[in-house]
């Protein structure tokens, strides 16, 4: 039985140029790893001497995990180094943990220059009701604080400017109503300041510089929810980036003998002779137990393959992450964003 060697299947669309993007949004079931395809991506985008904001917004503290850094703050603050290019540059990782009330009182002082008087409105609880108790106000400030890391300028004084922003961003159940919640403000108010930003951040979210990549498994309720939250988004026309199958295990056989294995026809004495080989004892048990697996990931296999035709049906450029043997460790998000970077998508 020969070993398969086919562990990264073909990328749909290895032409897909990422160029132009300056918002990742990257979204998924959960369960699927979504988070660490984040920061891997924000990894492989700091190559070459760029610089990259990773943003989270579920108030887990997942990016500081991940890294293993302390409890992120309300600040830009700088976690890693990315990915060096052939030339040996590399550029910088940079993270920040949004929360809504910090981001309001952000918005008081920047545009309303409340200063003291908007920290006043936080102790008495004014922030937390407001983005509490107001529908939408929440994910209008998570997504306008994303727009601004965007959209920063020379005129921002001393604020950081990225050459890419990586959101980790809700799950794929709640991206579109996420990312939509300022077209639905928009209709709401019809004129002035509100009804103009909420126009901006749309006009960002739907334009060339945004792409939004699902992250899945090849197993049918995340690949089914993955086609789902890409017809949604199509729906109200924002712009569906890649797909990413994640935790890919690597096919352990041959076509030849993944075929004998489905129908139970892998030769038990070739097995035996092959154990006695590698000097272990070929017991009945144990044959038949590396059978009864064989078959297993034969199923499992099919299974995959078949969940892999249904991610390519979609239409859009897929990309192929590895399920690492150890875990994924500070180290094994570099080698996840090298393999992004191998494939096209952090180039």
């Amino acid at each position: 039985m020969s070993p398969s060697t086919d562990s990264h299947p073909t990328v749909a669309d290895p032409t897909a140029d990422w160029a132009g993007v300056q918002l990742h949004v990257v979204t998924g079931k959960g369960g699927t790893g979504k988070s660490t395809v984040a920061a891997a991506l924000a990894l492989a985008l700091a190559s070459s001497g760029r610089t990259v904001l990773l943003c989270e917004v579920e108030g887990r503290q997942g990016i500081a995990r991940m890294f293993d850094v302390d409890p992120l703050p309300y600040a830009e603050t700088k976690i890693a180094r990315g990915l060096a290019d052939d030339r040996g540059h590399a550029g910088s990782v940079y993270a920040l943990h949004i929360d809504a009330e910090s981001a309001l009182l952000e918005y008081l002082a920047m545009y309303y220059r409340l200063g003291r008087a908007g920290k006043t409105l936080d102790k008495f609880g004014v922030t937390e009701f407001a983005t509490t108790i107001a529908p939408g106000v929440r994910d209008v400030l998570l997504t306008g604080k994303v727009f601004e890391a965007v959209e920063r300028n020379s005129r921002n004084k001393g604020a950081m400017t990225y050459d890419a922003v990586v959101l980790d961003a809700p799950p794929t159940g709640r991206i579109a109503q996420f990312l939509n919640v300022n077209g639905e403000l928009a209709g709401l108010a019809k004129v002035g300041p509100i009804r103009s930003q909420a126009d901006r951040v749309m006009t960002l979210f739907r334009s060339p510089r945004t792409a939004i990549h699902l992250v899945t498994l090849l197993e049918e309720m995340p690949v089914q929810e993955t086609v789902d939250g890409i017809a949604e988004l199509r729906s109200i026309d924002l712009p569906v980036g890649a797909v990413i199958t994640n935790l890919v295990r690597p096919h352990e056989l041959d076509e030849e003998a993944l075929a004998a294995a489905a129908e139970r026809g892998l030769d038990a004495e070739d097995l035996a002779a092959d154990l006695d080989r590698a000097g272990l004892e070929a017991t009945d048990t144990l044959v038949s137990a590396l059978l009864d697996q064989a078959a297993d990931h034969a199923t499992r296999v099919e299974l995959e393959n078949r969940q892999r035709e249904v991610v390519a049906e979609a239409g859009v450029p897929t990309y192929t992450l590895p399920q690492l043997p150890g875990g994924v460790d500070l180290g094994g998000l570099y080698e996840l964003a090298a393999t992004l970077k191998e494939q096209g998508l952090g180039r």
